[in-house]
């Protein structure tokens, strides 16, 4: 059992979470109201927008999880202080959960293979689809394996928060190993199930393209939103205690080492994409690139090159900056900007031979936002911004860390 550790910071979360959370909820509503109207006009272009604004707050949630594992498994301060921005993040999975239902009402609009063959005007596409629409691109499939992949999420959200609650009480039980024994499969579990979800909700956009690799290609973008969205929450929340005495300059050091290590993993993993299929030069998996490369996308792939990877790339080689919590977090909220970019980029030329930019697609992403942060803020506020009574909680609460060098 963990004793009462010597602290004297009160871990409640400030105020401004309540007040963040009823405003991000009023911007929920009002967007959500415009959206759904734009949805009678234009169906086509609303569930577009909504599976893009879907998986842009869903790589949150699930990034968050991911790296919470990481850090039970790996133990650190840099983990501990931002556990309950993380813990609250994932704690969104049931609500992105009932959010998926609309994805489904809306599947014979997003998907060829879900529509009748014989509109299929491409001889080589409808023949390629009576094949797969028959063993794994069929409605009923995709909807079970939706709900096995939400079910994984459920539960490993469900643990995780269980036995951290358990650790905001005196004489709470040490559930190390516990944390351990569920965030090593949990981690191969996750990057199995999103690499196969990627594969259903986008790569099926396009049923004629290709790619082994796509599924890690989401998964790194998926933790790099997850980690630059907890430097913009411990931002907010630096202003305030408990955590204006918890962030020391390590722990931001720590978060911009892992921006800078996600996001070259990310480049890594777009460019091996690329080089394979460049050096492969098979007509079934070339149609991606062409797509994105011409009718004016090349552009927008440009400026993800540019401001997605080398930019930051070049900031985040500054110690200072990494150490600087006030600018760091200008950088953090540029990059959670440039996810969305890419995910425009992956999923809207499959729609649109030109660039096109659609009122929806802010809108519906915006509306979905608005509710996603009004639950976590919700949920941040429900539980102490530290579990003190977990053995690792020393390693913030220490007398080292009781003071504000950020200011």
């Amino acid at each position: 059992m963990s004793a009462a550790p010597a602290h004297d910071l009160d871990l409640t979360a400030p105020p401004v979470v309540k007040t963040i959370a009823r405003r991000s909820l009023m911007v929920g509503v009002v967007f959500g109201i415009v959206a759904v109207i734009l949805a009678f006009f234009r169906p086509e272009q609303f569930f577009r927008a909504y599976l893009l604004g879907f998986m842009c707050w869903l790589g949150v949630a699930l990034g968050s999880m991911a790296i919470l594992m990481i850090r039970h498994l790996t133990g650190g301060g840099w983990g501990m202080v931002i556990r309950r921005i993380l813990g609250a993040a994932m704690r969104t999975v049931p609500l992105l959960t009932l959010l998926f239902i609309a994805v489904i009402l809306g599947i014979h609009k997003l998907y060829i293979w879900a529509q009748p063959l014989d509109q299929v005007a491409d001889k080589h596409l409808r023949e390629h689809l009576e094949d797969i629409t028959k063993t794994y691109l069929t409605t009923n499939g995709f909807i079970l394996r939706a709900v096995f992949y939400f079910a994984i999420w459920n539960l490993l959200s469900l643990l995780l928060s269980m036995w951290s609650r358990q650790t905001d009480r005196t004489g709470a039980p040490d559930n190390t190993s516990r944390f351990k024994a569920v965030a090593g499969p949990g981690l191969i579990l996750y990057a199995f199930t999103i690499s196969f979800a990627a594969i259903d909700w986008i790569m099926s956009l396009d049923p004629s393209w290709i790619s082994t690799i796509f599924g890690l290609v989401i998964l790194i973008g998926e933790v790099l939103s997850a980690m630059c969205f907890a430097v913009v929450v411990e931002r907010i929340l630096f202003d305030y205690k408990p955590m204006s005495e918890m962030l020391s300059p390590d722990f931001v050091h720590d978060h911009g080492k892992w921006m800078l290590t996600f996001i070259m993993v990310w480049a890594y993993f777009n460019y091996s994409q690329w080089l394979i299929i460049w050096a492969g030069n098979l007509p079934s998996e070339i149609t991606y690139y062409v797509r994105r490369l011409n009718g004016g996308w090349g552009y927008v792939g440009l400026m993800v090159v540019i401001f997605h990877f080398a930019v930051p790339f070049a900031i985040l080689l500054s110690r200072p900056f990494k150490r600087n919590i006030r600018k760091l977090v200008w950088l953090a909220a540029w990059l959670l900007l440039m996810r969305y970019v890419d995910l425009f980029w992956i999923v809207e030329p499959n729609f649109s031979r030109a660039f096109l930019l659609t009122p929806e697609d802010v809108m519906v992403p915006v509306a979905i936002g608005g509710f996603w942060l009004a639950y976590f803020f919700h949920n941040l506020g429900a539980l102490p911004l530290l579990p003190a009574y977990d053995p690792s909680a020393v390693e913030v609460l220490g007398p080292a860390h009781h003071h504000r060098e950020n200011a």
